[in-house]
Order: C-alpha cells, then structure tokens, then sequence
C-alpha cells in the first residue's frame, strides 16, 4: 500500500487507515473477540496507520487498540489518538448516551487547556498500554459540538494554554506531529490563521457527496503544507449503502434533497458499472494534500470489502458527472 507524508515531518502513513469508533461500540456493541479480529483484518491488509481517541467507548478504543498494536514493530506502524476530553469515573446509571454501546464506566468532561491536554495525553498512555503515540489531534474543538458560545470559551482555552501544550510535546520528541480532529471546516481556518498545525483529521467535509472543504481549506492546506486525514468518507453510510430508506447522512438520517443527490450519484455510478462506494472510498486520495483516509468498522468482513472497493477502476467521467451533485 502506498504511503504519504504528513506535513512537513518525517511522519509517513498508509494511503488506508484504521478508525477506532466502531471498536468502541459506536451505535452498537462490539465485543473484544471482534475488535481484535477487525484490527488483525486491517493489519493483514496493509492498513499502518490507526487512529483512536478517549471518547471512543469512552478508553474501550484505545485499550483494544493499545492491546493490539502492543507486540508489532513499533516502527511498523503510525498511532494517532486525541485530546479535548478527560474521562471521569461516574456509576453505571449516569454514563451519558453518546450512541456508545457497553461503554466503560465513565462521563467526559471538556477541557482544552494546557493542564487538560497533557493530562489527557498522559492518561491515554496508561488506557494504550504503549510508551509512543505519534499524532494527537484536538477532538471536537468547534460550534459543531459545542455551540458557538461554548466553542468561544473553548477555543480561547486552545489558542492562550493548549497549543503550547501541544508545541512542547512535539519539540520534546513525545509526539511527532499534532493537528485538530474535527467534523467542521470553519474553526479549521481559525486555528491555522492563528497556530501552525501539522494536520487535520477532517470527518465527513471532503467527500465524494460534501465538498464543503473546497471552499478555502483545501488552499490553506496546501500553502501551509498541512496534510489532511479524511474520516467518514461514506458520510455516516450513504454513500455505502445508497439512497436507501432509513440511509444515514452527517450522522442522522438523510434529507430528502440528500437522498436526491446521492441517486443521481448512484445512477452515475451504474452508468460506469462500479460502486458508488468504490467511487466514494477513493475520492478524497485524488487530492495529492489529503495523507490518508480512514476506514472505519467493527466486523472483518466489513474492513475487507472496503479494501476490495481500492481495487475497482473509477474512471475521471464519473467524478465528473458527479459534481453538480455534491454539497458545498
């Protein structure tokens, strides 16, 4: 599997990554037997990257992960987990419902500080049970998540504290390169106008389907040499499974405008006898700036027919006809 550098570090990751949601139990349980079938699944194909975070399962994630990766080659592999959220211990009946299934016993509290963010890091290193983590990313920073009230508080504790939290992990070697994990473009260009960042896991905004990075993340990126990192690629499905009843669309279910344009991208992709997912998984690597693109499942079989989908040839007319179509 080919591989693309990250920024300007000596950090290089698989054009394919592992996510870590669903191995936490996103929207339905996930057992240990099947998270580390899963994990070995995308070993096997060649996946090196892997991707966590506290709020997965609230530490389920990482700790599989962690138990996984702990007797690889340490230099076979990339690891990127997250920061922003500090995990509490609370009873069983207050675990909050964030469509984690079975997670561990604990609430999330945010916090972007200085304090909050090596904490974080430090907790993630006990929940990995590993002694490395090579990219951390700011989760959830952003009025997607928070409101933009909220987010103003938020983002001012990152830009004062937190960024220098994560500038000194990376001059001190604890890290190698650190950047924002986000389902937004907007604070995206509030942070790199402020702070050099060296990547963004963007979920969701550059797809075959949301284009809505085009709109000046995509140049900033380049001229900043920062590397994106593309999560939900099928954009919570739909591109998956089609414009089908009940089809997911930016984590709920999908507008009647949304099911318009995914059958019309649908009927291209017919037209050209492909997938419309094999058209989706590959389009984001058409842009030399994005680094990787994350594929995300708890079932071995799910992981492979993705990999199957790199293999189809997508020929330039069907990302063609399908621009009018796209979000942006």
């Amino acid at each position: 599997m080919d591989i693309r550098k990250i920024g300007n570090t000596s950090l290089a990751v698989t054009e394919f990554g592992f996510g870590g949601a669903a191995i936490g139990g996103l929207y339905r349980e996930c057992t240990r037997e099947a998270a580390m079938e899963t994990l070995q699944a995308a070993w096997d194909a060649g996946l090196r990257y892997f991707d966590t975070a506290p709020f997965y399962g609230f530490g389920l994630s990482e700790r599989r992960t962690g138990d996984f990766l702990r007797d690889k080659p340490r230099e076979d592999y990339v690891l990127s987990t997250k920061v922003g959220r500090l995990l509490r211990p609370v009873p069983e009946d207050q675990v909050p419902d964030y469509s984690y299934v079975n997670p561990l016993p604990f609430t999330v509290d945010y916090d972007y500080s200085y304090d909050g963010i090596m904490r974080s890091f430090e907790f993630s290193y006990a929940r990995l049970g590993l002694n490395r983590i090579d990219i951390l990313y700011v989760h959830d920073i952003g009025a997607y998540t928070h409101g933009a009230e909220k987010n103003a508080v938020y983002l001012r504790q990152l830009l004062d504290s937190g960024m220098r939290a994560l500038e000194e992990l990376k001059a001190s070697g604890a890290i190698s390169a650190y950047g924002l994990g986000v389902n937004e473009v907007g604070v995206c260009l509030d942070v790199i106008a402020r702070s050099p960042i060296d990547c963004i896991l963007l979920a969701g905004r550059y797809s075959l389907l949301d284009r809505s990075a085009e709109g000046g993340l995509l140049d900033a990126c380049r001229k900043q040499n920062i590397s994106l990192v593309i999560g939900g690629v099928f954009n919570s499905g739909i591109l998956a499974t089609g414009p089908v009843p009940g089809a997911n669309f930016d984590y709920g279910p999908a507008s009647d405008d949304v099911l318009s344009r995914v059958r019309a991208m649908q009927d291209i992709a017919k037209a050209n006898a492909i997938p419309l997912a094999a058209a989706a998984i590959q389009f984001p690597l058409r842009e030399p700036v994005v680094a990787n693109v994350l594929i995300g499942t708890a079932k071995p079989s799910s992981l492979t027919r993705n990999i199957e989908l790199l293999s189809v040839k997508v020929p330039d007319a069907a990302y063609a006809a399908s621009e009018p179509f796209t979000i942006r």
